[in-house]
């Protein structure tokens, strides 16, 4: 228990190649109060802008659930190039193996690429849920335009796709919200036939601290009252995991979630429930 919340999931985690020891590293989630989350694999090659080696998905696919096998709280994601030769392929091969979903950032595409959204689909298909890096990208290249967040409502048409749109797309705050709030009116207000996609908008930093308490207050104070049902909790954190940084970060989420009134049932929500769902669909 964390002041009160149940559980805490840290919606977004990197394994990198320097980490600490899963033992020590659940020692250090735990010093934090999170009980486990998502874990991403090693980035795709493109992310360095390198070309991908023979065998390189498989290593990095093997490498994050022999990592996170055990730990049933700690939720193995692949990270995917869309566009690298055999990216369906890989899906499956993810699949098959027991990845619980996928990660990718479109540093050298449009999330709508055509390549692209055939894979999304494919992940769809397997009923894996998809995050997605949204906003301004800390890449060694151009690729601010491939993370506006309008691009992203072309994914609302893709059937039974559970994606998600990280760092709450800081610094294009208010256009998040905007797409946010076209996806709540036909999916939930005014049911299209064409909206099967579920939104959720994972709130990692992102945000600098100034600007922490504005976003957040933002999404929740906009009006549409689904959106604490569709927040997820993250940190942007490592495999060399920094407790007391994560613990700085709930107590200051916290503090900002109690300002504006969400009752603990909303809170756990964002902490934990939301992603529960998010991972496994209802």
């Amino acid at each position: 228990t964390k002041g009160g919340i149940l559980m805490i999931l840290d919606c977004h985690i990197h394994h990198n190649e320097i980490c600490d020891t899963p033992e020590l590293f659940a020692q250090k989630r735990r010093q934090a109060g999170v009980s486990g989350g998502i874990l991403f694999s090693r980035e795709p090659a493109s992310f360095q802008n390198q070309k991908a080696r023979p065998g390189e998905s498989e290593n990095r696919l093997k490498d994050i659930l022999r990592y996170t096998e055990g730990q049933p709280d700690l939720y193995p994601f692949f990270f995917i190039d869309p566009l690298e030769d055999g990216a369906m392929e890989q899906v499956d091969m993810a699949v098959e193996a027991g990845i619980a979903g996928f990660k990718a950032i479109c540093c050298h595409h449009y999330p709508q690429d055509s390549r692209a959204m055939k894979v999304w689909e494919r992940i769809a298909q397997k009923d894996k849920p998809l995050l997605l890096h949204s906003g301004i990208l800390y890449n060694d290249s151009p690729s601010a335009d491939f993370n506006r967040p309008g691009n992203f409502e072309h994914l609302f048409y893709i059937d039974g796709l559970r994606f998600a749109m990280a760092h709450i797309s800081w610094p294009w705050v208010d256009e998040l919200i905007a797409v946010y709030g076209k996806w709540n009116y036909w999916k939930l207000e005014a049911p299209s036939t064409r909206v099967t996609a579920e939104l959720f908008v994972d709130v990692t930093p992102g945000t600098p601290p100034i600007y922490r308490e504005e976003a957040l207050t933002k999404a929740l104070t906009v009006g549409y009252p689904s959106f604490p049902s569709h927040l997820l909790f993250g940190t942007d954190a490592s495999s060399r995991y920094d407790s007391a940084r994560v613990a700085r970060q709930i107590q200051g989420d916290r503090t900002v979630y109690q300002k504006l009134g969400l009752t603990e049932e909303e809170q756990e929500a964002v902490f934990s429930g939301n992603l529960l769902r998010f991972l496994k669909g209802c």
